[in-house]
């Protein structure tokens, strides 16, 4: 008879990261407009965090023969948790209009090139990163002290210089292993999860937010690979690896977390 894995405890470093907009380009677009993405996704996320402790990017990447760039390359492994604060999982978007006048800008006569961009109105979400050894303990450490110091190297923002992020409400918290799950507060992988057809609450109006986005980068181009990601509240009739899944209590409210 085999040995039974007890999972044990584990800390988690906690906070909200919010922004008045904030713009997660999407990389397919028509003539006219550019689109962004509902939700902060992994490698956007794992970009703010190496901006905070100074990891380089894809310019510093360019400079070298370097396969990833450096934050992706160092933060990559670490198990992220993404909770959004919009009502329903979605966030109110609006379509924004410049004018750019550079004389290289356009090809049109005068010059000028009008952009349109969709932003995110007051998008907000609670990140979690839990502490599980999967990535340099000196690195996790650091940004453990920036996140809770509101020390940074390089500025964060929300997709692009544009929008300036905001992280505050910060905190250690203690998650605990779960043996069942039957509702997940935190976007998860579809096809790690057997979704049902009725809301865990039964007093609830049910929804269900599903969006491709990106989740790590092709080793040989950089290239984004995505995964479908889903927000509900149905309840989980099954998943796939009980292990990536944590619960805590906040306010007394227990949390069923995905990391991913």
């Amino acid at each position: 008879m085999g040995v039974k894995k007890i999972k044990k405890p584990k800390e988690a470093i906690t906070f909200e990261l919010s922004g008045n907009t904030g713009f997660f380009k999407k990389p397919d677009v028509n003539a006219n407009t550019y689109f962004t993405y509902n939700n902060i996704h992994k490698v956007a996320l794992l970009g703010i965090l190496g901006a905070l402790i100074g990891l380089g990017g894809h310019i510093q990447q360019n400079r070298t023969n370097a396969i990833f760039p450096e934050f992706y390359e160092k933060l990559y492994k670490l198990k992220i948790a993404i909770e959004p604060k919009g009502k329903k999982g979605y966030f109110i978007k609006k379509i924004q209009t410049f004018n750019n006048s550079v004389g290289y800008a356009s090809k049109e006569a005068g010059g000028n090139l009008i952009v349109r961009e969709q932003w995110l109105e007051n998008p907000c979400w609670r990140i979690y990163l839990l502490d599980d050894e999967s990535i340099d303990r000196d690195i996790f450490n650091k940004l453990k002290e920036y996140i809770f110091n509101r020390k940074c190297v390089f500025i964060p923002y929300l997709g692009k210089n544009d929008h300036p992020a905001n992280i505050d409400k910060m905190s250690l918290i203690e998650i605990e292993p779960v043996e069942v799950v039957n509702r997940i507060d935190t976007l998860f992988k579809e096809k790690e999860v057997k979704i049902g057809d009725i809301p865990y609450d039964f007093d609830e109006t049910p929804y269900l937010f599903k969006e491709y986005s990106p989740y790590s980068l092709n080793e040989k181009y950089n290239f984004y690979e995505f995964e479908k990601l889903c927000f509900t509240n149905l309840e989980i009739l099954d998943v796939k690896d009980i292990e990536h899944f944590y619960s805590y209590k906040d306010n007394g409210h227990k949390k069923i977390l995905a990391f991913i």
